[in-house]
């Protein structure tokens, strides 16, 4: 009898975890026939270019990133296993989000590869960075605030200097609105040290930001 329990628990388990992937039905979709990926295609396109331009400030890097991002994800795809949003240390993730989705973790867990690729290629043969950058920085909401293009081109810049993991982080939860859970997934770490990165990516920036007295 309580293997028979067991395999109902596992697969009452099993069963709710793989409800926590909103993107599933796409997913198999895209597997059953490659055209129907442009469904997943569209939903995060714009997500996965902001990331690779936050990360790199080149409008045609970032368009490459994205190119080769779905590219791999397309070839891949037959091997993606959709799970709950776990976190680095392999628990399931403690999200309600109605965005929940192990693919869009997965996704950007590509897309953060492809970008180090770039970033390697571009200390190789480096170029002057656009100018663009800065007036793209106008829409970025660090904090949640609203502000003006001069505030944003400043915060923008203090952004870019900082560590890779809390730069990253910070992109990745006010340019791309991931929860805490998905952003740990990403990045491999856990919840409690995405908190922190977060913390001390604005503590930083609000400190160089401060004017002088």
């Amino acid at each position: 009898m309580a293997p028979s329990v067991f395999r109902r628990s596992s697969a009452a388990v099993e069963a709710r975890v793989r409800r926590l992937d909103l993107d599933r039905p796409l997913v198999e979709a895209a597997r059953s026939d490659p055209e129907r990926f442009d469904a997943l295609y569209r939903k995060y396109v714009a997500q996965v270019y902001s990331l690779a331009f936050y990360e790199l400030a080149d409008h045609h890097a970032a368009e490459d990133v994205t190119e080769q991002t779905f590219l791999r994800a397309l070839v891949a795809l037959p091997r993606f296993h959709d799970r709950g949003p776990r976190g680095a240390t392999g628990s399931p993730g403690r999200t309600g989000s109605p965005d929940a989705s192990t693919f869009r973790v997965w996704l950007f867990r590509i897309a953060r590869n492809v970008v180090a690729n770039e970033r390697r290629r571009i200390r190789r043969h480096p170029v002057v960075p656009l100018e663009g950058a800065l007036l793209s920085a106008a829409t970025a909401d660090v904090e949640g605030t609203a502000i003006r293009h001069d505030e944003a081109s400043a915060a923008w810049s203090v952004v870019r200097r900082l560590p890779d993991a809390r730069r990253r982080a910070l992109v990745l939860r006010f340019v791309d609105e991931m929860s805490t859970s998905e952003i740990a997934a990403v990045l491999g770490r856990t919840e409690g040290a995405v908190r922190v990165l977060i913390h001390r990516a604005l503590r930083s920036v609000a400190r160089e930001l401060e004017p002088e007295r």
